[in-house]
């Protein structure tokens, strides 16, 4: 499984990397331990910690994107992936212990690939609040640029509804 995993996930991110290797292992952990597929629409979901390679493994081989909403970003900037299974009621997280002690980039991604999920994961059943499932939003031209932004992420800014890009925070939080 991880030798035909590491192809189609090679082909789809354009190289090879140890953070793409995390994203391979975090599939075959996730597969093997909550007995998951891929995704057909929204049935799995992955939060993911991070912005890194792997994400694009958890996408190509699990079948969670952005566009289908059952990609979710959490900016902790950890190697920590959440999967749940909507079907099952189930979710597990898994935390990258294993770290690169001295070894070659190439050596590292090897070692991530061909090592025990139980050494390279730490991994848990959460108890979670499943994610609600992905709205279409109707789009409105913001009074200010007059491009289209989905309802959801317009402001009200002296009156006017506009972008986020053209929104001006305002904080006076300490």
């Amino acid at each position: 499984m991880i030798e035909e995993f590491w192809e189609r996930a090679r082909k789809f991110h354009g190289h090879e990397c140890p953070g793409l290797a995390i994203g391979v292992k975090v599939c075959e952990a996730a597969i093997k331990k909550m007995n998951l597929s891929p995704s057909i629409d929204e049935e799995l979901v992955c939060i993911s910690e991070n912005d890194a390679c792997g994400v694009d493994a958890v996408q190509v081989l699990m079948g969670c994107t952005m566009g289908k909403g059952n990609l979710i970003y959490k900016q902790t900037g950890k190697q920590a992936f959440t999967f749940i299974n909507r079907d099952k009621g189930q979710s597990m997280r898994f935390y990258l212990k294993a770290r690169n002690e001295g070894m070659e980039r190439s050596e590292y991604q090897e070692y991530l690939l061909k090592t025990p999920i139980d050494k390279v994961f730490d991994y848990r059943s959460v108890d979670i609040v499943f994610p609600e499932k992905a709205r279409i939003f109707s789009s409105f031209p913001c009074e200010t640029c007059g491009e289209l932004a989905a309802e959801h992420r317009m402001r009200l800014q002296e009156g006017k509804k506009v972008c986020l890009d053209c929104f001006n925070d305002y904080s006076r939080d300490c």
